[in-house]
C-alpha cells in the first residue's frame, strides 16, 4: 500500500512538473507577443501562432495524464481536489496561450504602421500579468495561499492599468480620428491583457479551494460580476 502511495505521489510531483512546463511555455508565448507588437517583429509574432498547436498539445497530455489517475489509482479527497484543480488550472493557461496568439496577429497587422505614441503601458501590462501567471501556478505546486492573495492585488493593478488605458485612447480618438484604427487595435490588446489577468485570476482561485476546500470568489471585479449574475438569476427566477 505504501509502495502504491508512494508511486501516486510521484506521478503527481510530475503532473505538477509538467504543468509549470506549460505555464513557462505561454509564459513565453506572450513575451513573444507583445515584444512583437513593440518591435514590429513579424516572424517572432508568426512564431507564436505556431506555438499554439504545442500549448493545445500539453494541455490535452496533462488531461490525459489527470484522467489516468483518476482511472488507475485510489485518489483521497485532497488529491481529488489537486486534480481537478490542474484540470481547471490547465484550460485558463490555454485561454492565455489564445489571447497570445491574438496579441501577435494584431502585431502583424500593425506591423507597416509607425506608432501614434511610444507602446509603454501596453509592455508594463503585459510584464505584470506575467508576473501574476508564475505566482499563481508556483502557489499551486508550493500550496502557498499568500501567493494567491499577491495575485488578487495585483490583478487589482491591471484593471486600474486598463481603465487609465481606455481612457487616454478613447481621448486620443476623438481627438484624433486619423489614429482611429491603430488606437482600437492596441486598445483590442490592452483588453487581451485584461482578460489574461482573469483567467490568472481563475487559477489563484482554485488553489484558495485546493487548500480550503472552499470555492471563493476572491478577486473584487469578480465579485462584482458573480453579484450581477447572481441578481440575474434571480430576477430570472420571480418571472
Amino acid at each position: 500500500m505504501r509502495r502504491i502511495r508512494q508511486s501516486f505521489e510521484e506521478q503527481m510531483e510530475k503532473l505538477e512538473q509538467r504543468l509549470l512546463e506549460m505555464g513557462a511555455f505561454v509564459e513565453d508565448m506572450l513575451e513573444k507577443a507583445v515584444r512583437a507588437l513593440t518591435e514590429h517583429d513579424v516572424e517572432l509574432a508568426r512564431e507564436v501562432i505556431r506555438a499554439d498547436d504545442t500549448a493545445d498539445d500539453m494541455d490535452m497530455e496533462i488531461e490525459q495524464h489527470c484522467m489516468r489517475l483518476l482511472a488507475l489509482q485510489q485518489p483521497m479527497s485532497r488529491d481529488l481536489r489537486i486534480i481537478g484543480t490542474v484540470m481547471k488550472v490547465i484550460a485558463d493557461v490555454e485561454r492565455i496561450g489564445d489571447y497570445s496568439v491574438d496579441i501577435a496577429r494584431t502585431a502583424i497587422k500593425l506591423a507597416d504602421t509607425a506608432y501614434f505614441k511610444p507602446l509603454v503601458d501596453i509592455p508594463k501590462m503585459a510584464e505584470l500579468v506575467r508576473s501574476m501567471l508564475r505566482e499563481a501556478l508556483e502557489a499551486l505546486v508550493r500550496h502557498d495561499l499568500q501567493l494567491v492573495h499577491q495575485v488578487i492585488e495585483e490583478d487589482e493593478q491591471v484593471d486600474e492599468m486598463w481603465s487609465r488605458l481606455l481612457e487616454e485612447l478613447e481621448q486620443i480618438m476623438q481627438e484624433h480620428p486619423e489614429v482611429v484604427p491603430q488606437a482600437a487595435s492596441l486598445l483590442l490588446v490592452a483588453r487581451y491583457l485584461e482578460r489574461i489577468a482573469d483567467h490568472v485570476v481563475n487559477v489563484a482561485e482554485r488553489v484558495d479551494y485546493m487548500e480550503t476546500g472552499e470555492l471563493t470568489v476572491l478577486a473584487p471585479s469578480h465579485r462584482s460580476d458573480y453579484d450581477t449574475s447572481a441578481q440575474q438569476g434571480s430576477s430570472g427566477e420571480d418571472q
